[in-house]
């Protein structure tokens, strides 16, 4: 029987509360070293501040913003009738993060509205696990989901994942929107939806 979605969020989140914290941290450290593959220094990026089991820190965050990259946070609304709207979206200035929901950091107001990720060059996504065809598993909210199709269609949408959360297929559905790369701390930059997409991109 095939696995749901479901179930591989279940199993996945389980398998990451395992991970020894010197190994979250190792990995966390070695996501910092691949920040040249992606995104320039002039350029304007979208990131997210990882909370929890999420691979990744704010060192990765940090690290952008000592390069000059623009770096863009979300922030996470619904609507009255508790629908969750696309992101909206604050600039990163360090040490001045506030508490909001779900345990989540985010930037003070003012905040621009969705619409600008369709002036940024890379997203980087919080991911459960990414397929080869560039399928992502989220969480399962959907503010993402809404969020992507404002995306320009040159920019780079980046799952950021633990090594063992590329899969080589995920269940898919209509209103996915599918990531061009994924980021591992030890294969770095990969892209995907290619044939030769099991070469990690340090040569690009």
């Amino acid at each position: 029987m095939d696995v749901t979605k479901t179930e591989l969020r279940v199993a996945i989140l389980a398998a990451r509360r395992a991970v020894p914290p010197q190994e979250h941290d190792a990995d966390a450290h070695a996501l910092v070293t691949h920040v040249a593959a992606v995104c320039a220094d002039d350029e304007t990026l979208c990131a997210y501040v990882p909370v929890g089991s999420e691979p990744g820190s704010a060192e990765l965050i940090d690290s952008l913003y000592r390069r000059g990259v623009r770096v863009l946070l979300p922030v996470a609304r619904y609507d009255a009738a508790g629908i969750p709207i696309p992101l909206q979206w604050g600039e990163y200035r360090p040490g001045k993060l506030v508490d909001a929901r779900f345990g989540l950091r985010e930037p003070a107001p003012p905040w621009l509205a969705a619409e600008a990720v369709a002036g940024v060059s890379t997203i980087l996504v919080p991911a459960l696990a990414v397929d080869r065809a560039g399928v992502r598993l989220g969480r399962g909210a959907g503010f993402y989901d809404r969020s992507l199709r404002l995306a320009g269609p040159a920019t780079r949408l980046i799952a950021v994942v633990r090594d063992e959360e590329l899969l080589d297929a995920l269940p898919a559905e209509p209103h996915d929107v599918p990531m061009t790369h994924v980021l591992t701390p030890r294969r770095g930059l990969i892209e995907l939806g290619r044939a030769d997409s099991t070469t990690g991109s340090d040569r690009e």
